[in-house]
């Protein structure tokens, strides 16, 4: 996954307006203007939420069309958008409160290796408790057991999904309320502040890391234990409720199923390197982030199975296995480029890559608070194929396990568009992070013209870059 969760709603424009200044946030200059940059964040703010109800009554209520629902609109107006828009209801507070209270539990008190984050810009280093397997291993065998003893039925959550995206995108919205005024009375760290609009740090949020008490890390819960363990939940709730519905499971649920499990498991495996990312390190608190790893992943990233649910497709068990291994294949890969990555910066380049020494560069860049750092950049492996090679088959595996769905309709395939966007915004990101870290070898290759006469380092994915964080 774009290192697994990637950033939710994408907006390099808004993530330009900060910079670091000694712990306090102050105004920089947006990549775009001021007038686009707010038309992006208060069209996220306010599209996506209905958005998302939309999808979800399409999947379920319109037979999985986008004209059927456009149909409906069309005749009945914002009236009858409102009457679709499902009310949250007891039923769906009820289920939500259990599972993201289970999940807490399980994110505080489990038994895990203590693993420590990059240091941040004020010089903060956050330390983890990963024990994401784990929890990801309790819920799945207690989801299945409350199942199989009748002490749960997996399909009432599928019955009141529509409640339940509507409470989410209700109860969200306060959470990140909760958020912004936590950051501005209480951070948890140095690594917060305001950068004086109060749109733009409720969207971006108030701070890098922030925590309830000392161990109970919000960004692990709302990325990891909330969002992503829910991919994994509501893959096996489409399973079951297609089971109970129609006596059997298609096997083409069982491949969305089964690559989905696979993926969300490979995250879990590599959880410890996903607070590496962008993600965790980078990005801030805020609705941009947290509202979409506690809403956009549980229903955008789960559409797929969704729509399987009433339109089962039998692929036959030669194109099933086909997909199956093809899908298998590209998680395979996007794992061993991040562990490439991984096992290179624990390293600091002393490792071997596909038999051999890795290539490397050694590039110097300046801090914001001035000082001179070093950095190695990984030039070959998957890391020397391409830029952001690593975005290939992420994209395909969202392709795999979309494909069981066949042609039918577009919507299921939403998920595939979406995250293709998001790749391109976050390779951007990433190249104009690096850009700023070296600019100077950077206008220099850019100078020369012929990539056999520059550097290798910048041609590759400045995500391959591994901070020594030693002064020179």
């Amino acid at each position: 996954m774009a290192n697994c969760l990637h950033s939710q709603l994408p907006s390099q424009a808004v993530r330009e307006n900060y910079r670091e200044e000694g712990g306090e946030m102050a105004e920089a200059k947006t990549v775009h203007s001021p007038a686009l940059t707010y038309f992006s964040m208060i069209s996220l703010l306010t599209l996506c939420p209905p958005f998302v109800i939309l999808l979800w009554y399409t999947m379920v209520h319109a037979d999985g069309s986008v004209l059927q629902t456009w149909d409906y609109l069309k005749q009945h107006g914002l009236q009858g958008f409102i009457d679709i828009w499902p009310r949250p209801t007891a039923i769906a507070w009820k289920i939500i409160a259990c599972y993201a209270v289970f999940e807490a539990a399980l994110q505080l008190f489990l038994p895990g290796k203590t693993v420590e984050g990059p240091i941040s810009p004020t010089g903060n280093r956050p330390v983890y408790k990963a024990n994401g397997l784990q929890a990801y291993a309790v819920t799945l065998i207690t989801y299945l057991s409350i199942w199989w003893f009748g002490i749960f039925d997996p399909a009432i959550v599928y019955d009141h999904l529509g409640e339940i995206y509507s409470a989410l995108i209700f109860g969200s919205f306060f959470f990140c309320i909760f958020l912004y005024i936590k950051g501005r009375v209480a951070p948890s760290s140095t690594d917060s502040g305001s950068c004086g609009n109060i749109i733009i740090d409720f969207y971006w949020g108030m701070e890098l890391y922030p925590r309830i008490g000392k161990n109970f890390d919000i960004k692990v819960f709302t990325n990891c234990r909330f969002g992503m363990m829910s991919w994994a939940v509501l893959a096996v709730t489409y399973c079951i409720k297609q089971y109970e519905e129609n006596g059997k499971v298609a096997d083409s649920m069982l491949v969305n199923t089964i690559l989905m499990l696979v993926y969300v498991t490979k995250f879990f495996w590599w959880e410890a390197g996903y607070w590496n990312t962008m993600d965790i390190a980078h990005d801030r608190a805020g609705f941009y982030i947290c509202w979409g790893c506690l809403v956009w992943v549980p229903s955008i990233y789960t559409s797929p199975g969704m729509y399987l649910v009433n339109h089962p497709v039998n692929l036959g068990i030669q194109l099933s296995i086909y997909i199956l291994v093809a899908g298998i294949l590209c998680i395979y890969i996007n794992y061993d480029c991040d562990r490439q990555r991984q096992e290179f910066r624990r390293t600091n380049g002393k490792c071997l890559v596909w038999g051999k020494a890795p290539s490397k560069i050694v590039a110097s860049y300046t801090t914001t608070t001035g000082e001179t750092k070093s950095s190695i950049l990984l030039t070959s492996g998957w890391w020397g194929l391409s830029r952001h090679f690593h975005y290939v088959p992420e994209i395909l595996a969202a392709f795999f396990w979309t494909v069981p769905a066949l042609f039918n309709h577009f919507l299921p395939y939403f998920y595939v568009l979406f995250l293709t966007i998001l790749l391109f915004d976050r390779a951007k990101r990433d190249d104009d992070r690096c850009r700023s870290k070296v600019r100077e070898i950077l206008e220099t290759i850019l100078r020369k013209g012929s990539i056999q006469d520059c550097p290798r380092n910048l041609l590759r994915d400045p995500d391959s870059m591994t901070n020594r964080d030693t002064p020179t």
